[in-house]
């Protein structure tokens, strides 16, 4: 919890002097300590294996990259993420911790989003500094508190919850960040479609539409009208941005299976700008803009297999009801959907719908910028890993239920089952 705190909540930037300690990175490793120190490190989950691998990727560009430095810089970053992902996936092994880690990173972003909206979508420095970057984060904030607000068992908890809400819908609007508005719209398409109560949902909807109708400002409109102009497509900050992809792919095309190593794209760019300059400047130095745009030249068809495997995997884990033992995923309800009859697997279906509903806020929000090697996604990751892990162990441990097999056995109509004599 320490560690989600000063990663996502950075009191370091609020107060500069905590920065003479490096307590983030401390942290982090204090977390990979405890994890070999409880001799219940796991490394099986495949996503681990994944991230393994890229982490001996990245290791192997540091001393060949343009920019050695920024790869290092990267490669560690990447390398403590890691241990605060193991540090999940071993010891958030039960739904009720699941629920205090959601419930502590909801609470970190409900900060995170009070002083956005005071400082007009500005966040608190480092990564989440700029207001699209921020926007992203509250992005991904939204599901969660939807989906959390479904899983709650009491009215207060739920009027938490719808609170957080439109905190964050509302924190989104004070960035003016048009990727974030696009994002939002993706969010509340899916939030409508995953949840069990749509009625419900849509009334929900139509609230924080009047929420937001009410409170934004005449600007933000403006703002978001501009989306299609043909002067943000082709002069403005939408054409630059293609502009700048465009290079992008011809770096990768250049490199294209193991790209030109994390973090050096903006030392990269230059070189394959062939005397081109954009309104008379020159691009060198700039970030791609696009997640896709980074991951493509920096990593190549190595980093866009081992990064599109991870998402894959990352979806099933959260479709909580598909890798169920049969006995636990209960009977249809009145919708017509499979309902689980134990509340602590309906609870655990829900949270699978926020951290999958927080990665598409994120996958769809970054198309416009460089967060790749953020936090963001890679701890969803450890959620969506020890979420499949600790659902899994608790049906196994009821009555009645054991583990799902890994596939279904056909059987001929003409076999016949033959005694088995049991040895004592």
């Amino acid at each position: 919890m320490l560690a989600m705190l000063f990663e996502f909540g950075r009191p370091q930037d609020v107060l500069p002097p905590l920065k003479a300690i490096p307590i983030p990175t401390l942290l982090d490793v204090s977390v990979l300590i405890a994890v070999l120190v409880s001799g219940r490190a796991t490394f099986s989950n495949l996503q681990t294996k994944l991230w393994m691998g890229l982490l001996v990727f990245m290791a192997m560009w540091v001393p060949f990259a343009n920019n050695n430095f920024w790869a290092f810089m990267t490669f560690k970053e990447m390398t403590l993420y890691f241990f605060f992902y193991l540090g999940i996936v071993t010891f958030v092994n039960t739904t009720s911790r699941m629920q205090k880690l959601i419930f502590m990173w909801l609470g970190v972003h409900a900060v995170l989003g009070i002083n956005g909206i005071l400082h007009h979508g500005q966040g608190v420095g480092g990564w989440l500094g700029d207001e699209n970057d921020f926007g992203m984060e509250m992005n991904v904030a939204v599901p969660v508190a939807f989906f959390m607000y479904q899983a709650a068992t009491n009215q207060r908890s739920k009027l938490l919850y719808m609170v957080l809400l439109g905190l964050f819908v509302m924190s989104v609007v004070a960035t003016s960040s048009r990727g974030a508005f696009l994002g939002l719209l993706a969010l509340g398409t899916y939030c409508w479609l995953y949840s069990p109560r749509k009625v419900m949902s849509l009334l929900l909807g139509i609230c924080l539409v009047g929420l937001v109708l009410v409170a934004a400002p005449q600007e933000y409109w403006d703002r978001i009208s501009s989306i299609t102009d043909d002067n943000t497509m082709e002069t403005g900050t939408a054409g630059q941005r293609m502009f700048t992809w465009g290079i992008g792919w011809e770096i990768f095309t250049a490199n294209p299976i193991f790209g030109i190593g994390q973090g050096n794209f903006p030392w990269t760019i230059g070189e394959y700008m062939g005397g081109r300059t954009w309104q008379t400047k020159s691009l060198a130095g700039r970030q791609a803009h696009s997640l896709y745009f980074t991951l493509l030249p920096e990593l190549g068809l190595v980093g866009v297999i081992i990064f599109g495997t991870m998402v894959y995997l990352n979806y099933r884990d959260t479709r909580v009801s598909q890798f169920l033992p049969v006995a636990a995923r209960g009977m249809a309800g009145r919708n017509g959907k499979e309902e689980a009859k134990d509340p602590q697997v309906a609870r655990a279906i829900l949270f699978g719908n926020a951290i999958l509903g927080g990665m598409i806020g994120y996958l769809t929000t970054s198309a416009f910028i460089s967060t790749l090697y953020y936090p963001t996604f890679w701890i969803l990751m450890g959620l969506a890993v020890a979420l499949r892990n600790s659902t899994q162990a608790y049906t196994v441990s009821q009555p009645g239920t054991s583990a799902a097999p890994t596939f279904t056995p056909k059987v001929s109509l003409w076999d016949r089952p033959r005694p088995v004599r049991l040895r004592h």
